[in-house]
């Protein structure tokens, strides 16, 4: 599976744009729309220059694509394409690493319709241990989109 174009816009909308480096709730350097590092891999700094909006944007759906090709790889169920632009957002927001170990993949890969995993879904709110209102939001939106 691929993100669709409803995929996209909701990463984007939870990430917003900034064409200036910033550091997000976590301490690491972004920009763009919640982009830590360029295509090419180099890391995000302090020191980088402004960017554009579109170019924000190419960054941005390289990147997303890749997590998008992360996430199907680790999916052994079918799911819907909602649920493909959940899980992908939530990978994305969070990395793939913590995808990959966590309880929410282990619960769509048994069964992509158990209730339960919306909670898994809200139990990543926190960063740096603290819970984080724009996270919470984030974490409800994907998981009524996953179950739309």
């Amino acid at each position: 599976m691929k993100l669709n174009n409803e995929g996209y816009l909701m990463i984007t909308d939870f990430e917003g744009f900034s064409a200036i480096p910033y550091f997000c709730s976590a301490g690491v350097p972004t920009i763009g729309f919640g982009n830590t590092y360029y295509p090419d891999g180099k890391r995000v700094t302090m020191n980088d220059k402004a960017i554009t909006i579109k170019y924000a944007f190419e960054i941005f759906k390289h990147i997303a694509d890749r997590f998008a090709l992360s996430v199907n790889r680790q999916l052994k169920k079918q799911v819907t394409q909602n649920q493909f632009n959940s899980l992908t957002s939530f990978a994305y927001n969070l990395g793939t690493g913590n995808f990959i170990s966590s309880t929410l993949l282990k619960k769509v890969n048994i069964n992509p319709n158990d209730p339960s995993i919306k909670t898994e879904f809200l139990k990543w709110d926190k960063a740096g241990g603290k819970v984080v209102k724009g996270l919470t939001i984030r974490r409800n939106k994907e998981q009524e989109n996953y179950f739309s």
